[in-house]
């Protein structure tokens, strides 16, 4: 498994235990890395994808709300409202092309949601994806 991928899971990980836990973020980082192994690179973009995902949540989750027609943010499965969240922190920076975020976001919640979470996920995040590109015309938002 690659780096990257390892991260995003990582990421979910933690940002489903903020997400049902109001803890501070900094002291639930240091308790998950006290309990794994994970090489630098792996620390840092899953430290980078969960502040990024705190940092700009107001507007990630105005994104999935304005897409996820008949679905009510806080009635998601968490592990989908955050696989959702990471996605589109990535979509918007543009970093990483919007398909492989998008293939990402489906095995993770493939492998830690339930078995509609892989096209839940699919859906909506294409639909973010198309949102994006028509605001900034390269994929990020203007």
């Amino acid at each position: 498994m690659g780096h990257r991928r390892r991260s995003r899971e990582y990421a979910l990980q933690v940002l489903f235990q903020l997400d049902l836990a109001a803890s501070p973020v900094d002291a639930v980082l240091q308790s998950f890395w006290s309990e794994r192994e994970a090489d630098e690179n792996v620390r840092l973009f899953t430290e980078r994808l969960v502040h990024g995902v705190i940092d700009d949540r107001e507007t990630i989750d105005r994104r999935i709300r304005e897409t996820s027609e008949h679905w009510r943010l806080e009635r998601m499965a968490v592990v989908d409202r955050n696989v959702l969240r990471m996605a589109v922190l990535e979509l918007q920076t543009g970093e990483t092309p919007a398909a492989v975020v998008i293939d990402e976001a489906i095995e993770v919640a493939k492998r830690f949601g339930n078995e509609g979470s892989g096209s839940f996920i699919n859906g909506v995040l294409d639909r973010i994806r198309v949102r994006l590109e028509q605001e900034g015309g390269d994929g990020s938002p203007s």
